[in-house]
C-alpha cells in the first residue's frame, strides 16, 4: 500500500494574508488542492493523509469532496513544526496501515508536483528502500558568514537541493522519531535531514525546477505561469 503524508500545518506567516497559504485560491481551486489532485491522478498511491493546520479540518474535508478527492482517507491535526506535523500523521497510519507499507512525504505547498517525479520518487525507493526528491544546482555559490563577505566557493557540480516527495517505509519513519526524541535531535527542516542526522544513507530521484513551494506572495504568480503553460512539442 502506497501512502501519502501531506504536510498543511503552516500558517504562512511570510505570506502576510489572511488565510494560511495552502487555502489560498489559485485559479478558483486551493493549493491544498492542486496537491491532492496530483496524488489523487497517479494510479500508484491508494490513499491520502492530511496533517492540517488546526481548525481547519472541516474546511479541508469540505474542499476534498468539492473536488472530488476521493483518496483523502484521514485528516490530523498538525503539530508546532513540520516534524511533529508527520509524526502525527505516522502515528495515526500505525493504526490502519502495515509497518512494510510506503509512505510518501510531500509538502502541501509543492502543487505542481508531477506524475513523473512521483513515479521516480516510487522507483528510487523500490530500488534502495529510501528515496528523496532533489534537483542539481545551477548557481555558484559562496558560503558567508556575515552575510555580505565570503572567502569560500562551494563547487556547484556537489550539491543538490532536495524538495519532496520523501519515500520510506512507515516502520522506518516510525523508527526515526522514535530515535530523534530518545537521542534530543532538534526538529528537522526535512525527512531526509533528519536521516541524515541519523546516519541514515539517502538516494535522490529526479526532482524539478517546476516543484515549486509556496512560501512568498511572488510565489503564487509563478505557480499561475506555470500552471498555465505547457511544454513544447519539439522539447526533448
Amino acid at each position: 500500500m502506497n501512502v501519502v503524508v501531506l504536510t498543511a500545518a503552516g500558517t504562512g506567516t511570510r505570506m502576510h494574508q489572511d488565510i494560511p497559504k495552502q487555502f489560498m485560491h489559485v485559479s478558483d481551486k486551493p493549493i491544498i488542492i492542486w496537491t491532492m489532485e496530483a496524488f489523487e491522478k497517479h494510479p500508484n498511491i491508494d490513499a491520502i493523509i492530511i496533517s492540517c493546520l488546526a481548525g481547519w479540518e472541516s474546511v479541508l474535508w469540505s474542499y476534498a469532496k468539492q473536488f472530488n478527492i476521493t483518496k483523502l482517507k484521514w485528516v490530523v491535526q498538525g503539530g508546532a513544526t513540520g516534524q511533529e506535523s508527520i509524526h502525527n500523521a505516522l502515528v495515526e497510519l500505525e493504526k490502519h496501515i502495515s509497518l512494510d507499507d510506503t509512505v510518501i512525504i510531500h509538502d502541501g505547498n509543492r502543487p505542481l508536483v508531477t506524475q513523473e517525479i512521483i513515479s521516480n520518487s516510487l522507483a528510487t525507493f523500490a530500488r534502495y528502500g529510501d528515496s528523496v526528491a532533489a534537483i542539481p544546482c545551477t548557481e555558484v555559490v559562496f558560503r558567508s558568514k556575515d552575510g555580505s563577505t565570503s572567502d569560500e566557493n562551494i563547487p556547484r557540480e556537489e550539491l543538490l537541493r532536495t524538495q519532496t516527495p520523501h519515500v520510506y517505509t512507515l516502520k522506518k519513519l516510525l523508527w526515526a522519531h522514535d530515535e530523534a526524541a530518545k537521542r534530543g535531535i532538534k526538529p528537522t527542516a526535512a525527512s531526509c535531514q533528519l536521516m541524515f542526522e541519523l546516519g541514515e544513507p539517502i538516494h535522490f530521484s529526479a526532482g524539478s525546477e517546476l516543484n515549486l513551494k509556496i512560501t512568498t506572495v511572488e510565489d503564487i504568480s509563478l505557480m499561475k505561469a506555470l500552471a498555465a503553460t505547457h511544454k513544447e512539442g519539439w522539447l526533448k
